[in-house]
């Protein structure tokens, strides 16, 4: 019986296998300058939005902050006093 489910897991066992090197990255051609210069783009582009993103994270954090002090009456609980 053990024998059995042996074999039935070399199947799944080479599957995985030929996955993994047909996934496998191959390398790539150097690039040309308009490549270059079309992947620099890209790359500022994604840092643009990033910066937009993490601004407005920002925002929403501060409105959160105000909001929770507003709620809160601007009290202080003695665990933050002993903090400072």
């Amino acid at each position: 019986m053990r024998a059995f489910k042996f074999w039935l897991a070399v199947p799944a066992l080479l599957v995985g296998l030929a996955v993994g090197v047909a996934s496998a990255k191959l390398p790539q051609p150097p690039m040309d300058d308009a490549a270059k210069a079309k992947a620099a783009e890209a790359k500022a582009k994604a840092a643009e939005a990033t910066k937009k993103a993490r601004a407005q994270e920002e925002k929403a954090m501060d409105r959160a902050v105000a909001r929770y002090k507003k709620e809160k009456g601007g009290r202080t609980t003695a665990a933050s006093s002993k903090k400072k």
